[in-house]
């Protein structure tokens, strides 16, 4: 059984996800932290530790300059919470120049005072992701 707070990160998380998948810009800045700390992962010129919503806002607006406006969050769905820990299965996908990606990741994301302050993010194909978005 959760805990009221753990219900309250997940249904945050929820509505992030929503936002992101609705493109609800206003939602989604007021639930991510100005000093978020965001993990992505694997090795391509998005990849790394970016800190700052300003500096994640960048991050998501350079991948969807290089997906040419196709990248989406398919899927966000098994949203799990412990604490102020939320996991969320999602499946994503892109286009661009004639390669496309689609695959699963996982997000991991600390929820602290109503907003997002720590993202995690895996990938399923990690070489696949390097390859679709390219090196720095």
């Amino acid at each position: 059984m959760q805990n009221d707070q753990t219900a309250k990160n997940i249904e945050l998380v929820k509505t992030y996800f929503n936002s992101i998948q609705t493109g609800d810009l206003e939602t989604l800045g007021s639930l991510v932290a100005k000093d978020i700390v965001w993990n992505q992962p694997v090795e391509n010129k998005f990849s790394g530790q970016h800190n700052g919503s300003e500096a994640v806002f960048a991050l998501i607006g350079g991948i969807i300059e290089v997906s040419g406006g196709s990248f989406k969050i398919d899927t966000a769905h098994a949203v799990m919470g412990n604490g102020s820990k939320v996991a969320t299965t999602v499946k994503f996908s892109g286009q661009s120049d004639g390669a496309s990606m689609s695959m699963n990741g996982v997000d991991i994301l600390t929820v602290k005072d109503g907003q997002i302050v720590e993202a995690w993010l895996y990938s399923e194909d990690q070489a696949a992701e390097d390859a679709f978005y390219g090196t720095a």
